[in-house]
């Protein structure tokens, strides 16, 4: 299914589902930063609501997201509902009522009722998906963004970045692509105040890193945006995660 008839279907699913319950359906990430590739992204969603929801509907929205996720881009949907009174004044972390992606899809199918009770809490990464709809972002449904979210603090921000990639040392050959794009835009976060997609974060380190990395990180910018087939140099890698770590901690 195209994303755009996908993202119009899950906001009419989701009007009947939660009904006036409903404040307001956010758009973020690649989708609306100019770099959805739908062999490498997800459609990323934000659903804010009036009151807490009850087992039996959660049970029912997940059953219509997970729907929708499988006939959409490669990795499907990632969405969280939240409460409105965690958007303004912001609350970090942030709690969560209800989250999925495409990694949770086994344990939903396999145990629903335990998946319902337990997928609630609180998550760093809705501050960086917070503020990517402050500045950025799109709403489908229900009132303005400007009405519900509140500023984001920068050390928030910063923390749920930084917090994103702090074990890329370790990680970054087993998913290459993705941690050498995210360290670059939280490097350009922490240096220049940039908030930045993973494609334009890529662009900002070509640009400002030393050159021994440059080639990592267009090969990682090849898959992302090409879905190039790419073999990466994990020494340089590895060196790589460790200089922007350490720029990062200065």
């Amino acid at each position: 299914m195209q994303a755009d008839r996908l993202i119009h279907e899950f906001t009419e699913q989701s009007k009947r589902i939660l009904k006036d319950n409903l404040t307001g359906i956010y758009l973020h990430g690649s989708s609306v930063m100019g770099c959805f590739n739908p062999g490498k992204s997800d459609i990323d969603l934000i659903i804010v609501v009036d009151r807490p929801l009850s087992d039996s509907v959660k049970r029912d929205y997940m059953d219509m997201v997970v729907g929708y996720s499988a006939s959409g881009p490669a990795k499907g949907i990632e969405m969280s509902v939240v409460l409105r009174k965690v958007c303004s004044p912001f609350v970090y972390p942030t709690p969560f009522e209800l989250h999925f992606s495409a990694g949770h899809l086994d344990w939903y199918q396999e145990d629903p009722d335990d998946y319902i009770r337990k997928m609630n809490g609180t998550d760093k990464d809705l501050a960086a998906h917070f503020t990517i709809i402050n500045k950025r972002g799109k709403c489908l449904y229900g009132a303005p963004v400007e009405a519900v979210f509140a500023d984001i603090p920068g050390c928030d921000y910063m923390d749920s970045i930084r917090y994103d990639v702090e074990d890329a040392a370790e990680k970054i050959t087993a998913d290459t692509m993705y941690l050498a794009l995210n360290l670059a835009r939280v490097l350009a976060y922490k240096e220049d105040g940039l908030v930045l997609s993973k494609k334009e974060g890529g662009e900002w380190a070509v640009r400002n890193l030393p050159a021994k990395y440059c080639p990592l990180i267009e090969d990682a910018l090849r898959e992302y945006c090409e879905n190039a087939e790419v073999v990466y140099d994990e020494n340089l890698a590895r060196h790589y995660a460790e200089y922007v770590l350490e720029r990062i901690a200065r």
